[in-house]
């Protein structure tokens, strides 16, 4: 009978961290089913939900991020960290794991830099291609470090890193729905060509303006679009629309619950380029455009953006020329054959299948050494 598995995974904070989280989880579960997986998060954050939706315990710490404009405030930041130490430890010491995961985020800090004080060994997954700073400070603790891009030697110790690539949502490589099924689950024409845009789930302000400025080239163009306005702004979308009832090749819509239907109906992509929807786009063979958000550490969107174009896998529209260039760019390659093949067989080059099993194996081989 094998030996009770018990690993703590944690991280968080948006979802380009808890994604690859749960998808590791999962894996570990499909080759150890009465492993013991403990996550930690951080206190209001969006783990909090996702994890326990995902079928998971989860326990909070009060961390929080720096303020960088009123220093002032960091004695209470100061108070928070110190204070997540001491719950990170407790919590470490009822549940005993055998081997400790960060995914970045704020509770990775406090959370594996006690596991590794206690002889804990760490494994840290970094999904940019420009590592985070949580992430970079755990490097000198953690065994083993597993990345998406080449170069993370910059950041990490090269004898540490393996190339794994980023675990992505299983539910979209499932999908079998036929493109023509997938578009008219939309309510659109099969027979036209399709673009998704997406900001994410809240949105994003920049990409949705230039949808807003180009309804009449949209409505002229005889290509269809697949509006994810987020929820943030979709009441005030709405409103804007009320002047333009007479657009069926618009599907507007606040959130998409079905990515898997969406990334198969479109023939290209507006996106962000967080780490995780890159991933998804290199797996399916996804032509795309990204729109890298410019309000992120480091700016690590453009980053993550670059690593492709200069591949020739994706185009690249800087958040401010957006409103001007984006939809106009994308009706153009949309409607040019050779470029969509170009973009789908380079980018599918890029793609690193059985990401979480891979690193699924390498925490497992973590924790059975650490108990030889």
């Amino acid at each position: 009978m094998e030996k009770e598995l018990r690993i703590i995974i944690s991280g968080g904070g948006t979802g380009g961290h808890i994604f690859p989280a749960v998808s590791i989880a999962n894996a570990i579960k499909v080759k150890h089913p009465n492993a013991k997986i403990l996550f930690v998060g951080a206190e209001g954050r969006m783990e909090m939900q996702r994890v326990p939706a995902a079928g998971y315990e989860i326990k909070g710490l009060p961390i929080c991020g720096f303020d960088r404009k009123n220093l002032l405030k960091n004695i209470k930041v100061l108070y928070k960290i110190w204070k997540s130490q001491r719950m990170a430890k407790k919590i470490i010491r009822d549940f005993r794991p055998m081997v400790a995961v960060g995914v970045g985020g704020y509770a990775s800090g406090p959370t594996l830099n006690q596991c590794a004080a206690m002889g804990i060994p760490c494994l840290i997954q970094e999904q940019n291609s420009y590592a985070g700073v949580t992430n970079k400070l755990l490097a000198k603790k953690a065994e083993k470090i597993c990345v998406a891009y080449e170069h993370m030697d910059r950041f990490f110790p090269a004898e540490k890193i393996i190339m794994t690539g980023n675990p992505v949502r299983q539910t979209l490589l499932e999908t079998t729905i036929s493109k023509e099924e997938a578009v008219e689950s939309f309510g659109l024409d099969p027979s036209k060509k399709t673009i998704l845009i997406v900001g994410g789930s809240l949105g994003a302000r920049t990409v949705n303006e230039s949808v807003l400025q180009h309804l009449d080239e949209i409505k002229n163009s005889g290509i269809q679009v697949i509006w994810q306005t987020g929820k943030y702004y979709h009441k005030q979308i709405m409103e804007q629309m009320k002047s333009h009832t007479d657009m069926p090749m618009l599907k507007v819509l606040d959130f998409i619950s079905d990515m898997g239907a969406a990334y198969k109906a479109a023939d290209i992509v507006i996106s962000r380029a967080g780490a995780s929807s890159i991933s998804e786009f290199c797996l399916l063979g996804t032509p795309v455009i990204l729109v890298p958000s410019p309000n992120v550490a480091e700016d690590h969107q453009t980053k993550n953006a670059m690593a492709l174009v200069e591949k020739d896998a994706a185009l690249y529209v800087k958040d401010a020329e957006a409103p001007q260039k984006v939809i106009t760019l994308a009706i153009q390659t949309v409607n040019n054959k050779e470029k969509l093949a170009s973009l789908r067989t380079n980018i599918l080059k890029l793609a690193l299948p059985d990401s979480a099993e891979i690193i699924a194996d390498e925490v497992v081989k973590l924790a059975w050494r650490n108990k030889a």
